[in-house]
């Protein structure tokens, strides 16, 4: 435990996880500086699903996930897929990663993230009920397929959830009540599973004024600057950027998503983290989509932004964070899409968004003390991060604050 509590920390990651660390920061009083390599909400914030879905937040690694790799890897059009490359560092994350997908792997996780999860939308109503304009939409997911037998590999996995013990309440859809319920599915859909008690936002506009809330609280934001270092010195932290600027604290949160590790590696954190690159891309709709729909078979994510626009995302792409948006790749998610949904000008797509989340070898975040002191790790929660960005908040703001970690925290230590 410190002998004082950090009067003044610094945030290096302007994201829905950074910007969480340091609202809740400022709730203990703690003055805050965020700094971030673009702006606010510019990483994989911006442009993913924006589901809050406690209910579906369980680690990649598991049995289903490497059957279906295994099939698709190679292929160009498949939602996940890991171009030809000579990437040891890739192929030696890949192999740790295929380890972990077994049942009784999955099983230790799932027993982690569970009390995560639990504190997931009572973190959310914390940011929410604050006066901030921040907006939180109460919603089900419904997971849609062609036919019945298309879903048995979710079946099985809910069943798993409760088995594991995360409530996860599910009503089973069909026919004329499936398309009653969400009139945009095509009639090549017959069967789904609605998946109740979940929330979404939309994710550019709730990061971004959560980085303004911050901001008018206070904080001093700093964008556009690239860290070079972080030194520890008789107490206090100095993070340089590139252009020799230092900015120092009593104490420091790295939460730099797919691009943690160059800088968290030499703090003691082994656990690699991969860009599993997700696409995405915007078009109208002549009505109103009433909730999130989930296409398990094909790996596509659609959500309502605004009464007549949906957000189509989906694809794992395992490449460099900073790659180039790959235009085949977007195809290849519109293509998946087009069958499934009815009432959608798909030649009005705009805003096409390539983001990297940060995915861990072993599934799960990494979040805690490094093995420098005071600075602390918020990261490497994959496709969770929007879902998990403000629990993984407060508790380590928490943390950081009273030198106590949290229960919940301690399966997510970074230098395990």
């Amino acid at each position: 435990m410190p002998d004082t509590p950090p009067k003044h920390v610094t945030v290096v990651g302007a994201g829905m996880v950074g910007l969480s660390v340091a609202w809740f920061l400022q709730e203990q009083g703690v003055q805050v500086t965020v700094l971030d390599r673009k702006g606010v909400a510019a990483g994989s914030s911006w442009g993913n699903a924006g589901w809050v879905s406690p209910g579906l937040t369980t680690p990649l690694p598991e049995p289903s996930v490497l059957r279906y790799g295994l099939r698709s890897l190679l292929r160009s059009d498949a939602p996940l897929y890991v171009p030809p490359s000579l990437d040891l560092s890739l192929a030696s994350f890949l192999l740790k990663f295929a380890r972990r997908c077994t049942e009784r792997e999955w099983q230790k996780a799932m027993s982690a993230y569970i009390p995560l999860n639990n504190q997931a939308l009572d973190a959310y109503q914390t940011l929410t009920s604050s006066g901030n304009s921040l907006e939180l939409k109460s919603a089900p997911i419904m997971a849609a397929f062609k036919q019945r037998d298309q879903a048995r590999d979710l079946l099985n996995e809910l069943d798993m959830i409760r088995q594991a013990g995360q409530p996860v309440e599910t009503t089973i859809l069909d026919g004329r009540d499936l398309r009653a319920n969400l009139p945009q599915l095509s009639s090549e859909v017959d069967f789904g599973i609605r998946i109740d008690g979940q929330s979404y936002i939309d994710p550019g506009s709730f990061t971004t004024k959560l980085g303004a809330s911050v901001a008018e609280r206070g904080a001093t934001t700093i964008v556009d600057k690239e860290i070079a270092s972080i030194r520890r010195d008789r107490g206090t932290l100095h993070v340089t950027t590139t252009k020799g600027e230092t900015i120092s604290s009593d104490a420091v949160v790295l939460a730099t998503g797919a691009w943690i590790s160059r800088l968290a590696k030499p703090l003691g954190v082994r656990m690699p983290v991969q860009a599993g690159r997700g696409y995405s891309f915007l078009v109208n709709t002549t009505g109103t989509v009433p909730y999130p729909i989930y296409f398990p078979a094909v790996r596509v994510a659609c959500t309502p932004m605004g009464a007549s626009s949906l957000r189509v995302a989906g694809t794992m792409e395992f490449r460099k964070p900073d790659f180039r948006l790959d235009p085949s790749r977007l195809a290849s998610l519109k293509r998946s899409a087009i069958p499934l949904l009815e009432g959608v000008d798909w030649a009005s797509t705009v805003d096409e968004w390539v983001g990297p989340r940060p995915v861990t070898a072993d599934g799960m975040p990494l979040i805690g003390e490094s093995k420098t002191p005071g600075v602390f790790i918020a990261g490497g929660h994959g496709m969770w991060g929007i879902t998990l960005g403000p629990a993984t908040g407060r508790l380590l703001a928490s943390q950081i604050v009273s030198g106590k970690i949290p229960l919940e925290l301690r399966p997510f230590d970074p230098t395990r």
